[in-house]
């Protein structure tokens, strides 16, 4: 501790010994005086502490020692150099005023200002090699692999060297530039490409992988985070530049290293919105929500409040996600928001007519459904009485209450349905159709595949089941599915509400699909443990009613582009209304019929959805049921 606290002067005083070396230098090797042969009388004394007051003024006026040396870069060496020769120069005007008959050649200056220069860089250039020495062979910190050797790369090998809290000293680095292997970064060495990732990580004895290449596309991150988390090493990641965006504090840079997200493993690009559109959609607008409370409703609320709307009539069964996202709402505009809220079921035409007559919505979002794939299997009246009915419940009210437009949420798992989820929702979709044209409102869907974080969806699962020691269930080792972040569905959403004439059904873009078998492995990797070793992997066969694959469009539909890359139009098929209603009409009366067993129900929702059909396990594989 007392030697930290003169550090600064034991700094300048070794800096002096440098200059006082390089004058015993300089004078020996500008004249053929030789070192037994100096004689040091009371000019020459005089001389010499002339030279170490000047150089005490002009280091510390060239800001020398306001740098660490760890720290020592080209900015510090040019000052280091600069000091000196400027200090030899004011030394000569110096002497050549006051000690006249000192009489130094010329040249005893030149070499005076070398050899201090090439000191004091040497000097720095040794203490921080060997502070980056200690810092990698100390046993208190791990071994880290730097993956990424641009200007991020840089400021956390820097950075590290000192902040010992980081737990970690980096032993060498890879990037993806082939050109950069086999050169150096601040004294660490660029050793392979990333592809080499695995082989480097066994050859160096890495424990710790940090990742800085916050410009590399979303899909090249994906393909180099699955490569760092195949050797079983830990593995965090500076984020993107989006994230890294407005810090400029290395700090804080440092600071913002962390574990991979789920999100990650995706490999999607961020979707980016118009956030105008959606603002002259909804600014000074009236704005209802069915089903406000859940995981897609709540998010759209939150995208609604942040565009100024004139009310948001929040409208959920379940009463306490409906306080929640109240509370949350408030807690973030006070004032500044006119909420309403109402607990009421879509089933109950008449009091969400009741809501509508009050408040008079200009824009209808219906997001309220029941979701879940098994559940609905087993309980398919509660699916055809809350979405089928509860759509055209909501759907009548909007149209006699003069609503501008309807947006229902809709899934991909109404293509082809296998289940009895997604055939309701393709009914809904049908009843929008038919609806659409009828009255002054103008009618719409969305339709979208899974979200990431959503109540029941697979990740929050898989999490669970890693924290609880496995197995991981995994329903079939070749399922695959679409997947979007939910702010990402809600702004698409009112994008495509924002550009509806009526009558479409908006299909959005979710990227590449995603091998969930793969993702569960990564996730169990990204919690530091081994698939198959520390977490089993169980495949448990698919569910009733589950696909393989997901379907964003009907065969016979093909889609149109819109003024947004990300949103699609469906070519929608012709519904019979009038037929339509007719098979509405006997699905509802076996539905509210207790004594209806399950297959009848299903047998209805047939004859309205021919594409159902069930997926049957047939020689080992999964095929489709025959149609009769």
């Amino acid at each position: 501790m007392r030697l930290r606290k003169y550090k600064s002067v034991l700094l300048v005083l070794f800096d002096l010994a440098i200059v006082l070396f390089s004058d015993l230098l300089a004078e020996v090797t500008s004249s053929t005086t030789s070192v037994t042969n100096i004689r040091f009388t009371m000019p020459d004394i005089r001389a010499v502490l002339l030279m170490l007051i000047i150089y005490v003024f002009v280091l510390f006026g060239f800001d020398v020692y306001k740098s660490l040396w760890q720290y020592a870069e080209a900015r510090e060496f040019i000052a280091c150099v600069l000091a000196s020769f400027a200090g030899a120069f004011v030394f000569y005007l110096a002497e050549t005023a006051l000690l006249p008959d000192i009489n130094h050649r010329t040249m005893y200056f030149v070499l005076l200002g070398v050899y201090s220069a090439f000191g004091m860089f040497l000097a720095r250039a040794v203490y921080r090699h060997f502070r980056t020495s200690r810092v990698l062979k100390g046993t208190k910190t791990k071994r880290a692999l730097l993956v990424g050797a641009g200007s991020a790369g840089r400021e956390l090998v820097i950075y590290t060297r000192e902040y010992k809290k980081a737990g970690y000293g980096f032993v060498c680095a890879v990037d993806d530039d082939i050109s950069k292997v086999g050169k150096r970064i601040y004294g660490l060495d660029i050793v392979a490409d990333t592809q080499q990732i695995g082989e480097v990580c066994k050859k160096h004895k890495i424990d710790i992988i940090i990742m800085a290449i916050p410009s590399v596309s979303v899909k090249r991150r994906k393909e180099i985070i699955e490569l760092c988390l195949k050797t079983g090493c830990e593995v965090k990641s500076l984020p993107g530049l989006d994230e890294l965006e407005g810090i400029t504090n290395i700090h804080n840079i440092v600071s913002s290293v962390r574990s991979i997200t789920p999100e990650e493993l995706l490999g999607r690009e961020p979707i980016k919105v118009a956030s105008e559109k959606i603002l002259s959609f909804i600014e000074n607008k009236t704005v209802a929500i069915t089903g406000g409370g859940g995981s897609i409703g709540s998010e759209l609320c939150r995208q609604v409040a942040k565009h100024n709307p004139k009310q948001l009539v929040i409208i959920d069964i379940y009463e306490n996600n409906a306080y929640d996202i109240q509370q949350e709402l408030l807690q973030e505009y006070k004032e500044n928001i006119n909420l309403a809220v109402h607990i009421a079921s879509v089933r109950d035409y008449d009091t969400i007519n009741s809501i509508f007559e009050k408040h008079k919505p200009n824009l209808v979002i219906h997001a309220a459904a029941h979701k879940h794939v098994p559940l609905m299997e087993t309980s398919p009246k509660e699916a055809v009485k809350n979405n089928i009915f509860g759509t055209r419940n909501v759907a009548r009210a909007a149209m006699a209450n003069d609503v501008e437009k309807f947006l229902m949420i809709s899934t991909d798992k109404a293509v082809n349905p296998t289940n009895i989820m997604g055939a309701t929702k393709r009914i809904c979709e049908m009843i929008i159709q038919s609806c659409n044209g009828k009255a002054n409102t103008q009618f719409m869907a969305v339709r979208f595949g899974n979200v990431l974080g959503s109540n029941g969806s697979v990740i929050p699962l898989f999490k669970k089941q890693i924290e609880s020691g496995g197995p991981v269930t995994v329903t079939h080792p070749d399922i695959i599915r679409y997947f979007m972040t939910i702010p990402e569905a809600a702004q698409l959403v009112l994008t495509a509400g924002a550009m509806a004439k009526g009558g479409e059904v908006f299909v959005l873009d979710m990227g590449e699909p995603v091998k969930i078998d793969d993702l569960a492995k990564n996730l169990i990797r990204l919690a530091g443990l081994t698939p198959g070793k520390d977490i089993e992997v169980l495949y448990t066969g698919l569910r009733p009613g589950e696909k393989l694959y997901e379907e964003l469009l009907l065969s016979a539909e093909g889609t149109d582009k819109t003024e947004n890359n990300k949103i699609f139009i469906g070519k929608q098929t012709m519904v019979d209304e009038q037929l339509l209603e007719k098979q509405l009409s006997e699905l509802e009366a076996v539905s509210y019929n207790t004594k209806t067993s399950n297959a009848k129900i299903e047998q209805e929702i047939r004859k309205i959805v021919p594409s159902f059909k069930r997926l049957v396990f047939v020689d080992g594989e999964y095929v489709y049921e025959e149609q009769e």
